[in-house]
């Protein structure tokens, strides 16, 4: 069997693939089936839990525009949305630039 998302060759038994994370059994690991980013969740969460206030867990996922609202803005207006983002990120809700998923909690590229 091969990965839909990244095309690598996986054993027949794989709940996710081990290269990108993508699920390989409905309801495994992304019951939505949207596609899952090769960005970790571990880094956004551990970036938007010290420097949320900043934006730098969204330059991370590639979100710049929002990112730089967060420098301006973020110590006192958007507090309640780094919070929001932190609990996003936890339950596997976050995504990146392109939409995909940050579920992977792997810090491999």
């Amino acid at each position: 069997m091969f990965c839909p998302n990244c095309g690598k060759e996986l054993s027949d038994q794989a709940a996710t693939c081990p290269s990108c994370g993508h699920p390989m059994k409905a309801g495994a690991v992304n019951p939505t089936n949207k596609p899952v980013s090769m960005k970790s969740r571990l880094a956004v969460v551990l970036l938007c839990l010290f420097l949320g206030w900043i934006g730098v867990h969204r330059f991370y996922v590639g979100k710049v525009g929002t990112g730089v609202l967060f420098i301006f803005f973020g110590w006192n207006v958007l507090s309640i949305w780094v919070l929001v983002d932190f609990i996003m990120a936890c339950v596997g809700s976050f995504t990146d630039k392109s939409g995909a998923l940050v579920l992977n909690w792997n810090t491999e590229g």
